[in-house]
């Protein structure tokens, strides 16, 4: 499995992305990192490690994921033919099974004793402590108090499948403390622990190996649409908050210029304030977590506050491979407001009875906003990460549905 633009490989073999990527951490983790890169190159090419990962993905993540027609939505847009990757039907509800599980067979496959991670909405934390609980490898999960607050069923439900959660109060108790925790956690015992990252950010080699595990997103989408279109879809939308759902829908379309390739950002309250969380559309290239990408920071270089009404993509940088694809044009990133977000998650839920995760109600949005000034026979796929029940209780009280 490699992935290539114009004949360059993404990433090189240090691995950056174009001037993206990297690893700019110290030399004990440096050698922690390599020694994750060597393992995973030389498990992930084994029968054993294939055959065990495909099996689960057939007969415990339940994928091929559908390819759904929206057709009252697409309906009542009146414009392009709108159909959703339903990746909110994988067993534990978003696309993070499909990392976690190579993530947590890769420490298997390495005789790791311990699983860290951080979790924003919470999806990747169930994600992973489902796969630890499954090869049993015991499971800690940092997250900021501010979601735990917010996500209350996810909490539930990594605590019931037996994973340690740590809250984290620092800072803006958000996602970006939590990968900060998580980290120090991680570098007391890197030669016992592994760090499974949860989308493609942070130092080589996980950028690549989270992009990996996702890519079966857009190689589905490939075969799917080919059976239902006899052709490539004209347009496939993703959240983007680190990257991982959409970097996975638009990796088999790369090389396809017939394909355009949208990754929606949150504006939250608006990008003329300061309450967004839309890191490619206003930051800059900087460092951040190991790596080098696009990042929103104050004037002294620190990382800023961020907002998004979804959990999953109040992180102030972003995945270094979209950092390369935005530089080179091959991906078009555009934002949708939380209050567009909201509007999206009760259009959907209303119109078609798939309520959707807040973060995938971004690409939900952009859809609703742009489908009516395409042509009837113009096809956008919108892939949709995950479900709503974590937000459910959330939108219910924010609109006064309770």
């Amino acid at each position: 499995m490699s992935y290539q633009i114009n004949g360059v490989a993404l990433p090189n073999e240090e691995g950056f992305f174009g001037e993206y990527g990297g690893q700019f951490i110290p030399p004990h983790l440096k050698a922690a990192m390599d020694e994750i890169n060597v393992a995973y190159e030389e498990i992930r090419k084994t029968p054993e490690f294939q055959n065990e990962l495909s099996e689960l993905f057939a007969h415990y993540v339940g994928r091929p994921s559908p390819l759904f027609h929206a057709k009252r939505l697409s309906e009542q847009l009146g414009g392009a033919q709108i159909y959703l990757k339903r990746e909110d039907l994988n067993h534990t509800g978003a696309h993070k099974i499909n990392h976690c599980l190579g993530e947590a067979l890769l420490a298997k496959y390495m005789g790791k004793k311990k699983v860290i991670a951080e979790t924003g909405a919470g999806q990747h934390g169930v994600a992973l402590a489902t796969a630890c609980a499954l090869v049993g490898i015991p499971c800690e999960i940092h997250m900021g108090q501010v979601d735990i607050e917010k996500e209350h069923p996810n909490v539930v439900k990594m605590k019931i499948l037996g994973a340690n959660l740590i809250s984290v109060t620092r800072g803006t108790a958000t996602l970006k403390d939590a990968v900060d925790s998580a980290f120090e956690e991680y570098l007391k015992d890197p030669d016992s622990f592994i760090y499974a990252i949860g989308s493609v950010v942070g130092p080589h080699p996980f950028p690549k190996m989270v992009r990996d595990f996702q890519a079966i997103i857009g190689d589905e989408i490939k075969v799917q649409s080919q059976e239902r279109f006899n052709k490539y879809p004209d347009y496939i939308v993703a959240c983007v908050g680190g990257g991982s759902n959409a970097m996975g829908a638009f990796s088999a379309f790369l090389n396809d210029g017939s394909v355009k390739l949208i990754g929606v950002e949150p504006a939250g309250h608006g990008l003329n304030t300061d309450q967004h969380s839309a890191t490619l559309t206003l930051g800059k290239p900087s460092q951040l977590h190991g790596m080098a990408c696009y990042v929103l920071e104050d004037e002294n270089g620190e990382p800023l506050p961020v907002h998004s009404i979804a959990s999953g993509l109040d992180y102030p940088g972003v995945g270094p491979q979209h950092s390369f694809l935005k530089d080179i044009g091959r991906v078009e990133y555009s934002t949708a407001t939380d209050e567009e977000c909201l509007n999206a998650f009760m259009t959907l839920s209303r119109v078609e009875g798939i309520v959707p995760a807040l973060e995938s109600s971004h690409a939900v949005a952009w859809a609703i906003r742009e489908a009516p000034q395409l042509s009837k026979d113009t096809i956008v796929v919108v892939n949709l990460s995950g479900r709503g029940d974590k937000d459910s209780d959330y939108v219910a009280e924010k609109l006064g549905l309770n």
